[in-house]
């Protein structure tokens, strides 16, 4: 049985195209947003608050890119849990679960290697802008 494995990480430059291109959207769009990445583990890698930017939004990025971490879309998440009476109910115990769109699950292959996350405008603005973040640097 072997005592360790290897998982893998998004990368510093890969995390810094990413925010590139999302604020770059946000600017083209004239929403002022907060993009977060955060690692496999759910740790912080990379971040951006755009002058503007609420406060609030900090937090919900992340929380965004958290959810995302499950493989899935957050806006997704609520989908994925509507018809399961014990996961509807205990999801709002879970610490950083947001089930709204902006977060998007980094992958490389069927490997989920970070998340991203972006608040700060609608949904759609927030989508949008983690998409761009996410299609910068031709992550699958």
């Amino acid at each position: 049985m072997a005592q360790t494995f290897t998982k893998q990480s998004i990368s510093h430059e890969t995390t810094q195209k990413m925010i590139t291109a999302a604020v770059a959207k946000a600017q083209e769009l004239g929403v002022p947003q907060v993009v977060a990445i955060l690692d496999e583990s759910g740790l912080l890698k990379a971040f951006c608050r755009m002058d503007g930017a609420a406060l609030v939004s900090i937090e919900v990025a992340q929380n965004k890119a958290y959810t995302a971490l499950f493989g899935m879309p957050s806006r997704d998440f609520y989908n994925f849990i509507k018809d399961d009476p014990a996961l509807l109910v205990g999801v709002p115990h879970i610490p950083r679960i947001a089930i709204f769109g902006g977060g998007l699950p980094i992958k490389v292959g069927d490997k989920v290697v970070g998340g991203i996350g972006v608040s700060g405008g609608t949904v759609e603005q927030d989508v949008a802008c983690a998409q761009a973040g996410l299609d910068a640097p031709k992550v699958e």
